[in-house]
């Protein structure tokens, strides 16, 4: 399972998002991985993915098929989040 977070470095809601990534790496011990929707490969994951707003937390399992999907504010707790990151 990977759990990736897509979000835009210089937004209004960037310190919020980077406030949850730091949080959750203290109350879990692991990292969700970030992505930036305006890199190619950001790009790409949107699409796939139907991502349209940011910050967006998605679950996806092994075999690349989504679990779920937080979109934009507030972010979700992350005791559920954590729930998808094994």
């Amino acid at each position: 399972m990977r759990v990736v977070v897509v979000y835009k470095d210089n937004a209004d809601y960037t310190r919020t998002v980077t406030d949850f990534l730091r949080d959750f790496e203290r109350q879990t011990g692991h990292t969700l991985d970030p992505i930036d929707p305006d890199s190619i490969e950001g790009e790409m994951f949107c699409k796939t993915y139907g991502i349209m707003e940011y910050p967006t937390i998605v679950a996806i399992s092994d075999d690349s098929i989504m679990c779920n999907m937080w979109s934009g504010l507030p972010l979700p707790t992350i005791s559920e989040v954590s729930y998808y990151d094994q």
